[in-house]
């Protein structure tokens, strides 16, 4: 079983945007009138290696439920981490695609192979409508370390050329532990600290708020429905330095949201909510 997240809307608020010694005004203008913040490079690890930075507008595919259709000419697909076989991120990369492995950092998924290994005291309240998952009391990293570094080096292991890791927002949902926005901050760098000394791209999946401040620690920014809660606005920091913003909608027709995620270089699809290999996408 494979499942999808999102964080429950909340009302967009203006918020101010102090990122490397430059300020941007609340309610951005239109990204082609805006000046970049700021022009960022792929980071680079030990060995001279540079993760995958995705620009504006790089295609994309995401399937996390049924047997993955890799005839779709995309640049990169999104796919899970323990469920696709070996052979498929194999075959995806001889068609010269990116592949992103999806797994949850948030949440205990009590039918993953390694549920085992999480003890009760990390385990929190259930995911509403979710269930066999609950919150991670992401404070304790010395026992959630390990199991989120044994997920990373799965993913180096089978290929993936970065992560996608979902419930990266628990501080702002009713979690079962007084989780802080510090709390959140501290984790998700750890996440990406983890991913790229392992030469693996990431991205931060949905946490909003936060933009401002992890910015420069991800490298591209997935979104569930910000035209739907009317909070797009806050991924364009993401674009303003050059790096890929990619999100679905679940309801509503194309033309209901793709005229303005063109204008703002969003890859954006259209997509069934069990996240299937059905697709349709913004030009």
């Amino acid at each position: 079983m494979v499942t999808y997240k999102r964080k429950s809307p909340h009302k967009p608020r203006c918020l101010i945007w102090l990122l490397l010694g430059l300020l941007t005004a609340c309610a951005p203008a239109p990204v082609e009138s805006q000046e970049s913040l700021s022009v960022y490079l792929p980071t680079v690890i030990a060995d001279g290696t540079a993760v995958w930075q995705p620009t504006p507008g790089t295609s994309w595919q995401w399937q996390l439920t049924g047997d993955i259709d890799t005839t779709f000419d995309v640049a990169m697909y999104d796919i899970d981490l323990f469920d696709v076989p070996q052979s498929v991120i194999e075959e995806l990369h001889g068609d010269g695609r990116i592949v992103i492995c999806y797994f949850s950092a948030g949440s205990y998924e009590e039918w993953r192979s390694d549920a085992a290994t999480f003890p009760a005291s990390v385990r929190g309240k259930p995911l509403d409508g979710w269930p066999g998952e609950s919150w991670l009391d992401i404070r304790d990293l010395g026992t959630l370390g390990p199991i989120m570094q044994a997920r990373l080096d799965l993913a180096k292991q089978k290929g993936c050329d970065g992560v996608e890791p979902d419930n990266v927002d628990g501080y702002s949902n009713d979690s079962g532990f007084p989780l802080t926005a510090q709390d959140q901050l501290t984790y998700n760098i750890w996440l990406a600290t983890e991913a790229h000394a392992r030469g693996l791209s990431i991205g931060i999946k949905n946490d909003l708020d936060q933009i401002p401040e992890l910015l420069p620690y991800f490298d591209w920014a997935l979104n569930e429905q910000c035209f739907q809660y009317d909070e797009c606005d806050l991924l364009l920091p993401f674009i303003q330095a050059g790096k890929a913003v990619f999100g679905v909608e679940y309801e509503g027709e194309l033309a209901d949201f793709c005229p303005q995620a063109s204008a703002n270089q969003f890859s954006w699809l259209r997509k069934d909510i069990d996240l299937d290999a059905a697709r349709e996408a913004c030009p």
